[in-house]
């Protein structure tokens, strides 16, 4: 009698099974340390109670250091009634598995950061130190920069959503020194009837541009827009809804402009360096009492004549034109800025606990990616790598 051959497998395992799929998504439970901005003139904080109160109810710790939203005029209490802990213990904060910043941290906070520490903060490159890097790749840190964060269009909504502050701010700043009869002419920003309006010159087409334009137009002043990309000029047009001066950087069109305006706003970008689009032969011919407002000074300003001023002593006479070129505008309104900055961080912040983790979002989104350049301790930023002679690897490689 012949034998049947013994199956490996039983009979159940022989049907059709329902096919299994891994999951790579497990919500986490993120816990974040804010503490206080120690940066000179420094107000912001990167959320606001409300912010603090959405991340709680999601199953979130929030820790924040005794203070830190003063400068907004957020109390305390407000946080505290929002669902945060508050302390005052320094290290303590520090000691969170995910730090949010606005400004990059200090080399004596580094040190207070446990390794394999998130750091979400602005990186500001020109303004960092070799040292700076090295302590970070010492701890193992993975950092994010926020102005380097993409949305899914290609812009940069941190560095957008300031810009869009520095440019309206750029405009009031400019109507305050000008009504000052002492710096300026005494001249009001609006078109009152059978009064000639005061004239604004706009470097620069970008963002900020465009919220100058918008801000200058709807007080009534006359504007004119110069760039070198018509892309540019052809969009600011359709954003503004009007037809309105606009040209290309040419010397003899500029300088005309420069001799009949008020007001003058800087805000051309540079790669590395903003150019220098206005000589100090230009500033010479301009009215005694016009306005200068450099907003590309955080990139070396594009006047000839630009020195970095602060919030304290914002302004300086130079050829009798008043020069206003504070590299931190939006600081000027600091609880506006919170609330701006704010309302980018916690979408991302969710967006990582719902993915299961800061590597999964990276993992899963290509904007954010772009800000990273720490990767526990491997800087992955080709551009701070360039900047200070530094090894880097491809983000690529490492997130798969």
């Amino acid at each position: 009698m012949s034998k049947q051959p013994i199956s490996p497998f039983t009979k159940q395992q022989l049907l059709p099974q329902e096919e299994t799929l891994e999951i790579f998504r497990k919500k986490g439970e993120l816990f974040i340390g804010i503490p206080k901005e120690t940066a000179f003139q420094e107000k912001r904080i990167c959320l606001t109670p409300d912010a603090v109160y959405a991340l709680v109810n999601n199953g979130h710790r929030v820790l924040i250091e005794s203070g830190a939203g003063n400068g907004a005029n957020f109390s305390d209490k407000d946080y505290s009634e929002a669902g945060a802990e508050i302390t005052k213990d320094t290290a303590k904060v520090f000691s969170c598995p995910m730090i949010l910043k606005v400004e990059p941290p200090t080399l004596d906070q580094i040190k207070l950061l446990n390794p394999q520490t998130i750091l979400i903060s602005a990186l500001q490159i020109k303004t960092q130190t070799k040292k700076y890097f090295e302590a970070l790749a010492s701890k193992r840190i993975t950092a994010l920069a926020f102005e380097f964060i993409r949305d899914t269009d290609g812009s940069y909504p941190a560095v957008k959503s300031l810009s869009e502050i520095a440019g309206t701010a750029s405009v009031l700043i400019a109507s305050e020194l000008l009504s000052d009869a002492k710096i300026g002419n005494g001249l009001m920003f609006g078109n009152i009837s059978g009064v000639p309006p005061i004239e604004v010159v706009i470097l620069g087409a970008g963002t900020v541009g465009e919220f100058a334009a918008r801000s200058a137009l709807g007080l009534g002043a006359g504007v004119k827009v110069f760039d070198n990309s018509i892309t540019k000029l052809r969009c600011i047009q359709s954003q503004l809804g009007r037809p309105l001066f606009t040209s290309t950087i040419q010397p003899k069109n500029l300088l005309k402009a420069l001799k009949r305006c008020d007001v003058v706003i800087g805000a051309v970008r540079g790669t590395n360096r903003s150019p220098i689009v206005v000589s100090e032969a230009m500033v010479e011919s301009m009215k005694k009492g016009a306005i200068i407002i450099d907003v590309s000074i955080d990139m070396g300003g594009c006047f000839e004549t630009s020195e970095v001023t602060s919030h304290k002593q914002p302004t300086f006479i130079k050829h009798n034109v008043v020069h206003y070129c504070v590299p931190n505008i939006p600081a000027r309104y600091p609880r506006t800025a919170t609330v701006s900055i704010s309302n980018i961080f916690t979408p991302y912040l969710l967006k990582i606990a719902e993915d299961g983790g800061i590597e999964n979002s990276l993992r899963f989104d290509k904007g954010l990616k772009n800000g990273l350049y720490f990767y526990h301790g491997i800087l992955t930023s080709k551009s701070v790598g360039e900047w200070f002679d530094l090894k880097y690897s491809d983000v690529n490689l490492l997130i798969f």
